[in-house]
């Protein structure tokens, strides 16, 4: 929860109320906000951007204003990564999760220290740190690259030999740069896929989370070990 009272104090008791009926985390949803045009657009963007390429359920306009159960916060305490971008580790921990709706009002006093640099870093440790799209992209340009420079030289050669039509020296030169060109940025893809792969690791997140134990005992302490 933010400290300018931009985060509605109000909520809290119906954050607690689902948490108390068995909700694990319980996020706000904002529904407005007190911003200047520019980052009510950027913000609106950023998340719908970052829930379409994401590889977890990332609910939309949910920022960090939450309230976590102790397993949630043990879950994102192991995950020793350093860029915190909160609410993606939060959905990818999962367990059972609801949003309150709520307005995000104006500051109480003092000025914003998130400049247009900090958002941008942050949109960007959302998008790199929960997708492996960007990566992926250049197998995608790569792919319609080649299959637009083979599409060209099919027309270019009817056009030679069906029409008669004269082309220029230089043509089959820049047909052959840009499938070569194609070919490259798939390779590129290709070496994307294992840097993903290898960026999945290197983060070191569990490989799994406990939400329960089903019929956990405990054994009776031993001499001298004081009880619990």
């Amino acid at each position: 929860m933010d400290g300018d009272l931009q985060d509605a104090p109000e909520v809290v008791p119906e954050f607690v109320k689902r948490w108390l009926d068995g909700d694990d985390v319980v996020y706000a949803i904002r529904q407005s906000r007190q911003a200047s045009w520019p980052k009510r657009v950027a913000y609106r963007v950023f998340y719908r951007l970052l829930a379409r390429i994401s590889a977890i359920d990332l609910p939309l306009d949910s920022g960090d204003f939450s309230l976590m159960d102790r397993r949630v916060v043990d879950v994102l305490n192991a995950m020793p990564e350093p860029p915190r971008f909160v609410r993606g580790m939060r959905g990818w921990a999962g367990f059972r999760q609801s949003g309150v709706p709520c307005d995000r009002g104006d500051r109480f006093a003092g000025r914003t220290k998130h400049t247009y640099r900090m958002l941008g870093r942050l949109a960007l440790d959302g998008f790199f740190g929960f997708s492996n799209k960007p990566l992926q992209l250049a197998s995608a340009l790569g792919i319609a690259v080649s299959a637009a420079s083979f599409a060209l030289a099919l027309a270019l050669v009817f056009l030679k030999l069906a029409a008669g039509v004269p082309l220029p020296g230089t043509t089959a030169l820049l047909v052959a740069v840009l499938f070569l060109g194609g070919v490259q940025l798939i390779c590129l893809g290709i070496l994307g896929e294992y840097v993903g792969r290898i960026y999945d690791e290197v983060r070191a997140r569990p490989p799994f989370v406990v939400a329960a134990i089903v019929g956990e005992t405990r054994l009776p302490p031993t001499a001298g070990e004081p009880q619990i």
